[in-house]
């Protein structure tokens, strides 16, 4: 046993030497002083607001609060939420089958955050309205027997924590500064009414889990957006919906081959030097003349070219033509 301590502290100094090694590269090549990931997730915790609390306070929640500002509004302490995360952490790995935990939300800003958080761990959601007597009553369709319940607001979710005590299961709850710790095992402070301070500490919690799995590295940071966790309205998705679908066309429209010049019939302007023969047709040379058209009259037409009406009849007869002059005179 004092062999494989010994060597699993050489191994975390190592991976510590490599990583305060590549932050030095990392400050040498932009010049700047590269953040820790300790640094890194405070700033996370100070822009998503999780150390903002309430004008109330509970009693029980007196050491996790840092001081109160000029507005009354309790300001939490961060660095105990960075331990109380370690903490939870360390207790969902020891839990063998990650189905036996439960993570439930009540409160809709949080449902979209405890649903990748089941994703990512493996543990099982209730990310909608708890059932009474899922926890204690075998005759309901849901009915679970988890062995760690994670909660998301204790006083909104208080159904589950109280079945919880009655059949001894540990509850570990993100409190705010008035939150009640009655039957919460592990209270994780955090501000646990927006959507952003939810999603980002579920994210830091599901990352904390999988690296003590050894699902992804201590080092290199995890590939996994903090977006993903945080809730969004109706009119966020319909949005990223129409930018999605605006892109795709554009897409599509750019990938698409280019149309083929049209083969339509266009009429070339009429030259105004052509010449016209007697009849008003314009002259074409090269080609035969065109047959003599008949006289306009039902006597003079033409008939039409095998035409029913005119088979097996004789040809009109021409009228007679008239006499000549000299004629005419010496009848007179």
């Amino acid at each position: 046993e004092q062999t494989e301590r010994q060597e699993q502290s050489e191994g975390v100094g190592r991976c510590s030497r490599l990583y305060r090694l590549q932050l030095l590269e990392k400050s040498r090549r932009t010049g700047k002083m590269a953040l820790t990931q300790r640094e890194e997730d405070i700033q996370r915790m100070l822009a998503a607001k999780v150390h903002i609390g309430t004008t109330n306070s509970d009693h029980q929640m007196t050491p996790y609060i840092w001081r109160r500002n000029n507005e009354g509004v309790h300001i939490l302490n961060i660095g105990k939420t960075l331990e109380k995360l370690q903490l939870a952490a360390r207790i969902i790995v020891t839990i063998e089958n990650p189905a036996d935990v439960v993570a439930v939300s009540g409160r809709e800003h949080g449902q979209r955050a405890v649903l990748k958080f089941s994703h990512y761990t493996g543990c099982q959601p209730l990310a909608s309205r708890f059932t009474p007597g899922t926890f204690t009553n075998q005759i309901t369709r849901n009915f679970k027997e988890p062995r760690l319940l994670i909660v998301t607001d204790p006083r909104y979710d208080s159904q589950p924590v109280n079945e919880a005590s009655y059949v001894n299961i540990p509850v570990i709850a993100i409190c705010n500064s008035d939150s009640p710790l009655r039957f919460v095992d592990v209270a994780i402070p955090a501000n646990n009414r927006g959507k952003h301070s939810i999603g980002l500490i579920y994210w830091m919690l599901a990352r904390e889990v999988l690296r003590l799995r050894g699902a992804i590295s201590n080092i290199e940071p995890w590939n996994v957006s903090v977006d993903l966790f945080f809730h969004k309205e109706p009119e966020d998705i319909e949005k990223m919906a129409e930018e999605k679908a605006a892109a795709a066309a554009a897409a599509a429209a750019a990938a698409a081959p280019a149309p083929e010049a049209s083969q339509e019939y266009t009429e070339a302007p009429m030259d105004p030097n052509y010449q016209f023969d007697a009849a008003g047709a314009p002259s074409m040379g090269g080609f035969e003349a065109a047959p003599a058209t008949y006289e306009a009259g039902f006597e003079g037409a033409a008939p039409a070219a095998g035409g029913a009406q005119w088979e097996g009849q004789a040809a009109p007869v021409a009228p007679p033509a008239a006499p000549q002059n000299a004629e005419w005179s010496m009848q007179q």
